[in-house]
């Protein structure tokens, strides 16, 4: 029997070492190593809802990983909060284990109060399917620019 669970590392501090190798060695550069460290460690002891940390796990193995923060890198800082670093690995990509990294970042969202969830990407139609809908194009520090999507979570 295959057992799928959704982790919060805040909520579960022990699985802090082995998420954050994991999530730096998905998403992070050797110039943003630091970045990831910082901003995981540093959620374990935030005072609000935001930042939290989450993986996924197919019994003992990390097979995806998903963020919920304050801003995502874009220039709509008025929308919060965001679902960052979304992943699945290759090979369990679509059996629907993203929606289930979606539901705890909503779940989430709105225990914290929140009325509006958002996410930037550039990927079509695969938030769509969860409920987000297009609302504009915001713009990177980096020069490129991504389509914002918004969950309403009221």
């Amino acid at each position: 029997m295959i057992v799928i669970k959704v982790i919060s590392i805040r909520e579960s501090r022990e699985y802090l070492d082995e998420g954050l190798k994991y999530i730096q060695d998905i998403w992070a550069s050797e110039n943003s190593m630091m970045v990831y460290d910082d901003c995981i460690k540093s959620s374990l002891d935030a005072k609000g809802t935001l930042p939290q940390w989450y993986l996924l796990y197919d019994g003992d193995s990390i097979i995806g990983c998903a963020g919920l923060i304050t801003n995502d890198f874009i220039s709509r800082m008025d929308l919060y909060p965001w679902i960052c670093a979304l992943y699945i690995e290759k090979s369990h990509r679509g059996r629907g284990f993203g929606e289930l990294l979606l539901s705890k970042a909503k779940d989430d969202a709105k225990k914290g109060g929140f009325k509006n969830l958002y996410l930037c990407t550039d990927h079509i139609g695969y938030y769509e399917k969860y409920g987000f809908e297009y609302v504009a194009t915001g713009y990177h520090p980096w020069g490129e620019s991504s389509r914002i999507y918004s969950f309403n979570l009221e």
